[in-house]
C-alpha cells in the first residue's frame, strides 16, 4: 500500500479534476452554447442527456466490483481509461459547432460525462478498497476540498480564459487539468483483491438493514438541506441587498473556500471525535448557518455567513460520505457506494424544487428558517444508525 501522503493527493487530485469540469458545466456551459444562437430549450436537453451516466453509475460500479479487467486491477485502469476518455473529449469539443452538429455535441458531452463518471465510481471503489477505518473522514475530507478546490480555481480561471482567449484554450485548459492525477494513478499499485471481498451478488441484501437505511434517510435530509438553501443564497442576497452579477460570482467563490474548509473540518472531527459526535456537530453547523442566513444584517456579515454555509455545506458531505464508506459492503463496494450517492442526488432534487416552492410562497427568510428546522428529522435516525458496527457485519454476512 502506498504512504498515506501519495494516496491523499491522488484522491484530492482525482476529485480536483472532476471539479474542473463540473465547473464548466455549472457556470459556462449554457453561455457557451448561447453564443452559438442555441435555445435555452436546446441546452435544457443537453444537460438533461449529459447527466445520464451519473444516474446509471451504478452500473459502471458493478463492472469495477466484478470485473478485472485484464488482469490490471478492479479499479486502476477504468480510472486511466475514464480520464483518457474525458481528456480526448474535451480536447475534441473546439472541432464541433453546436448549432450545425448538435447531436454530435451531445453525443460527445454523454461520452464525455461517462468517462468522468466511470473514473469517479471507480475512485470511490478504490478508496473504500484501501483506505483504513480510522482514516475515512480524512480520505473524504480530501476528495471533497479537492473537487471544491477545482470548482472555485476554475470558475474564475475559465471565465477569464473564455473572454480574453478563446473556448478552445478553456476546453484544453480542462483537458490539461483531467490528466494532472494520471500520473500518481500509473504509479499506484493496486493490491489483488483477497477472496473474502469478491463480488457477490448476495451482498446486496445489506439493504435490507436497518443501518443501512437509516444512513440513507441521513443522507436525504443532509442533501436535501445544503442543495435547497444553496440555490437561495445569491438571489437572497441580489433581492435583500442588490448585489450585482460580479459580486453574486465572487460571494460564489467565497462559499467554495468555505466548503473546502468544511471538507477539511469534517474529516477531522469524524476521525478526532468518533462518527456520532460528528453527526451532531454537522447538524449543528447547518442549522446555525441557516439561522445566519435568515438574519443576514448587512453586505459585509453576507461574506463571512456565506464562508460559514460552505463551511456547513463541505462538513456534510464529507461526514455523509465517510458514514457511506463505513457501512459500505466490502464485496460490492463501488456498486452500493454509487447507491448511496444516487440518494444524495435525488435529494438535491427535491431540495432545490422545496426550497424554489416556498421561497416564492413564504419568501426567503422563512424558508431558511424552515430548512434549519429540518435538520432535526435526522436526530431520530441516529440511535439506528449507531448500534454496535460488530451488529451491522453479523447481519450482513448473515444475509
Amino acid at each position: 500500500m502506498q504512504s498515506k501522503p501519495f494516496r491523499y493527493s491522488m484522491f484530492g487530485l482525482l476529485y480536483f479534476s472532476q471539479g474542473t469540469v463540473l465547473s464548466y458545466f455549472t457556470a459556462l456551459n449554457a453561455l457557451y452554447l448561447l453564443s452559438f444562437g442555441l435555445s435555452m430549450q436546446d441546452i435544457g436537453i443537453f444537460a438533461s442527456i449529459a447527466l445520464i451516466p451519473f444516474v446509471i453509475k451504478i452500473f459502471l460500479g458493478m463492472l469495477s466490483d466484478r470485473v478485472n479487467l485484464l488482469g490490471f486491477g478492479h479499479r486502476k485502469p477504468y480510472i486511466i481509461i475514464g480520464l483518457f476518455v474525458q481528456a480526448l473529449c474535451l480536447i475534441a469539443v473546439p472541432f464541433i459547432n453546436p448549432a450545425e452538429q448538435y447531436w454530435v455535441f451531445v453525443a460527445l458531452a454523454f461520452i464525455l460525462q461517462m468517462g468522468m463518471a466511470l473514473y469517479d465510481t471507480c475512485t470511490d471503489g478504490l478508496a473504500l478498497d484501501t483506505t483504513p477505518a480510522e482514516e475515512e473522514g480524512t480520505i473524504q475530507g480530501f476528495m471533497v476540498a479537492g473537487r471544491a478546490l477545482g470548482v472555485v480555481l476554475t470558475a474564475s480561471l475559465v471565465g477569464y480564459l473564455a473572454q480574453n482567449a478563446g473556448w478552445k484554450t478553456v476546453f484544453w485548459t480542462l483537458a490539461v487539468f483531467t490528466l494532472l492525477p494520471l500520473p500518481l494513478v500509473i504509479g499506484m499499485k493496486e493490491a489483488a483483491r483477497p477472496e473474502e471481498r469478491s463480488f457477490d451478488w448476495g451482498a446486496f441484501k445489506a439493504f435490507r438493514q436497518k443501518t443501512v437505511m437509516a444512513l440513507s434517510g441521513i443522507g436525504f435530509v443532509f442533501f436535501l438541506i445544503i442543495a435547497g438553501v444553496n440555490q437561495l443564497v445569491n438571489p437572497f442576497l441580489e433581492q435583500r441587498f442588490g448585489i450585482d452579477l460580479a459580486t453574486a460570482g465572487y460571494i460564489t467563490t467565497v462559499w467554495g473556500s468555505g466548503v473546502v474548509l468544511g471538507g477539511i473540518f469534517g474529516g477531522r472531527i469524524m476521525n478526532k471525535i468518533g462518527k456520532h459526535n460528528a453527526v451532531r456537530i454537522a447538524i449543528a453547523v447547518s442549522i446555525l448557518s441557516c439561522l445566519l442566513l435568515a438574519f443576514t444584517p448587512g453586505t459585509t456579515a453576507a461574506w463571512i455567513i456565506v464562508a460559514f454555509f460552505g463551511l456547513a455545506y463541505g462538513t456534510y458531505q464529507t461526514v455523509y460520505f465517510a458514514l457511506a464508506m463505513s457501512y459500505t459492503e466490502t464485496r460490492i463496494a463501488a456498486s452500493m457506494f454509487a447507491i448511496l450517492m444516487a440518494v444524495s442526488n435525488i435529494a438535491q432534487g427535491a431540495g432545490m424544487a422545496l426550497s424554489g416552492f416556498s421561497a416564492d410562497r413564504f419568501g426567503f427568510v422563512d424558508t431558511f428558517l424552515f430548512f434549519a428546522v429540518i435538520n432535526v428529522l435526522a436526530l431520530p435516525l441516529l440511535p439506528v444508525l449507531f448500534r454496535s458496527k460488530e451488529n451491522h457485519n453479523s447481519q450482513a454476512l448473515a444475509g
